[in-house]
């Protein structure tokens, strides 16, 4: 019995460092690493029970220990270049000292909302600061979206929480979005006093997540974001009758900088200039690129149809890797809902969750935060959330299905001579689609088409499987291999992944994008399964730009952003390729006139196989 034990353990120990083995592996050491990981079934087994043990979800909750607490508004903090930010300070009625919980937005702490004022922590003995980030609400300075000058704000804001009077020395960082990027900012330059922090729905990769997907403009979403931020700094100071010359002051400031980043941003990505190609400004603003100095325990809440759903569990791999202490959960949520449907199979809310977290973090108490599940995912098509062996999922094996003529969508290869299909280049094509719901954040959920894609799809070219005659589980990055020629100088390719019902319903389940010109490929830093190409990254930058020469056929890698879902059985897998996605996304202007009128030829056959490879769990 100690024999077999000893011996679980050793290939336990040995599975353990092929799957901590960096995401950038060359296709061939994958292929040799592992694929021999992956293909027994009775060690994947060991390595799901030895990685979630016995790790479940709780319910969570105290009462409450204060039922009054106190509001200073407009406390402001002289920065090191003398520019004031705004803070909104609310204290238990207590003694204290309380550990301190930092919120730092662009959207006017001033507006009602949970992140500007959290009854919830407070009642529980937490002091909730909320600061006006600069250039933004009621705080002073000009705002640059996460600039030099933001960024060590938050070194600073943390080290002043932990030392006012009222404070226990110890800060934890909390918010969504905005409030949850700027977090790992903060936390990768160590400030004196940061214990902990609950990023919730944040972005990993500016470009390829949000502003640039593909090597497209986001025009679903970026130019309302853009506009919420301009709006809530035009918003009148709480403190504009008591002093309203600095009110005066920071309003005309604010106002005099939509011909700033606000219209630069927008400007450059739409005309090819600067923001159109990843580089400085982007990494600059990238927590992907910070996140390796990050140390303090990390709990990470993403979306499967939010608009960062691609570098959510990016970040959470990162963390773990480097050892820090850090938990995974994804609903299915869009950017608008993240946290709806909780509580749910045992999961609390997620106030409920951060409080546990605080408490254990902050506060010190004796709470089981290590037996939260590492990863859970809510199951796309099963409709309840479930826990599993690491992200991506351990037991994901690299499975490659064929565009095949007949709209078909197969396990065996093509023919040698298979027809292509033919797709005209326009640029709004998708508009009712489960995309237009993810990029609007959820705004347009209401109408019908945006769950169903059959009306998008009849100006796209389908390929369907038969009916599953089992549960097909999908979970992971996918990829899109389309061997295509245009009669232009450009074009682009929409994937989309849906699980099509027995009454012909299309569920969009995930979608990637790909300009051509930026169809170049770093095989050093994509991600391969069993020697398979599941994550290609590509650099789009303006020196690794193609020439697209037209009826040349060109290999388009397209990522594909993660999911997690299962294709019950009856129904079927469908792969949709259109050529645009709008209102998401918009090519920049000059590869939208390269490309306009354009006839794309989509091959599929023995010498151009084009293909999608899957990550499934079996």
């Amino acid at each position: 019995m100690v024999r077999r034990k000893r011996k679980r353990k050793a290939v336990l120990l040995a599975m353990l460092c092929f799957m901590l083995y960096p995401i950038s592996i060359a296709p061939s050491t994958a292929k040799a690493d592992l694929s021999a990981s992956l293909t027994t079934s009775s060690v994947t087994e060991m390595i799901t029970e030895e990685m979630t043990g016995n790790k479940k979800w709780e319910p969570y909750d105290r009462p409450e220990q204060y039922q009054n607490y106190t509001t200073e508004k407009d406390v402001f903090i002289t920065m090191r270049d003398g520019v004031k930010l705004a803070a909104d300070v609310h204290r238990p009625d207590g003694p204290g000292p309380f550990p301190v919980i930092l919120t730092q937005t662009p959207y006017n702490k001033n507006l009602s909302g949970n992140e500007n004022l959290n009854e919830y922590f407070i009642k529980r003995g937490y002091v909730h600061v909320v600061v006006d980030v600069r250039g933004t609400g009621t705080s002073q300075g000009t705002w640059d979206s996460f600039g030099i000058a933001e960024q060590e704000d938050g070194k600073e804001l943390v080290e002043w929480a932990a030392l006012q009077p009222w404070s226990n020395g110890k800060v934890g960082l909390y918010g969504s979005s905005y409030r949850a990027i700027n977090q790992f900012f903060t936390a990768a330059q160590h400030p004196k006093g940061l214990a902990a922090m609950f990023p919730v729905v944040p972005m990993a990769d500016m470009y390829r997540d949000i502003v640039m997907s593909g090597g497209n403009v986001n025009t679903g979403f970026i130019p309302l974001w853009l506009g919420l931020v301009t709006t809530t700094g035009l918003l009148p100071p709480t403190y504009t009758l008591s002093d309203p010359v600095q009110a005066a002051g920071v309003i005309i400031n604010h106002a005099g900088q939509t011909s700033g980043f606000q219209t630069n941003t927008l400007a450059s990505s739409l005309t090819g200039g600067s923001f159109a190609y990843d580089g400085q400004s982007a990494w600059l603003r990238s927590p992907i690129y910070v996140v390796d100095q990050v140390k303090v325990p990390a709990f990470v809440v993403g979306g499967l149809h939010d608009i960062f759903q691609r570098g959510e569990p990016l970040l959470y791999e990162k963390l773990k890797a480097n050892g820090v202490k850090t938990k995974l959960l994804v609903g299915n949520w869009t950017h608008g809902d993240y946290g709806s449907g909780l509580p749910a199979d045992n999961i609390p809310t997620l106030d409920q969750i951060a409080l546990k977290w605080f408490d254990k973090y902050l506060k010190g108490m004796s709470v089981d935060v290590e037996n939260i599940p590492d990863v859970t995912q809510f199951l796309l098509g099963d409709g309840h959330f479930q826990v599993q062996p690491g992200w991506p999922h351990a037991k994901a094996q690299a499975e490659k299905y064929y565009l095949r003529s007949g709209n078909q969508l197969t396990k065996e290869t093509p023919a040698l001579l298979e027809t292509s299909e033919l797709m005209l280049q326009q640029p709004l094509n998708g508009i009712c689609s489960g995309s237009t719901n993810q990029w609007t954040m959820g705004l347009l959920g209401a109408f019908p088409c945006m769950k169903d894609n059959r009306l998008t799809e009849a100006s796209e070219i389908t390929y369907t499987t038969a009916r599953a005659n089992s549960d097909l589980r999908i979970s992971g990055p996918i990829a899109a291999k389309i061997y295509a020629s245009t009669t232009r100088n450009e074009a682009v390719l929409s994937v989309r992944v849906t699980d099509v019902a027995p009454d012909g319903s299309s569920s969009e389940l995930t979608a990637g994008w790909l300009i051509a010109s930026h169809r170049a490929v770093d095989s050093t830093k994509s991600r391969f399964i069993n020697g398979e190409s599941i994550q290609p990254w590509h650099p789009f930058t303006k020196e690794a730009v193609q020439e697209v020469t037209p009826g040349e056929v060109m290999e388009f890698n397209i990522e594909i952003f993660p999911t997690n879902a299962v294709i019950k059985e009856r129904h079927r897998l469908r792969v949709s390729i259109g050529p645009s996605d709008f209102p998401h996304s918009l090519s920049p202007l000059p590869q939208l006139r390269d490309q306009l009128g354009g006839v794309v030829t989509i091959l599929h056959n023995k010498n151009y196989p084009s293909s999608i490879v899957l990550p499934i769990v079996k």
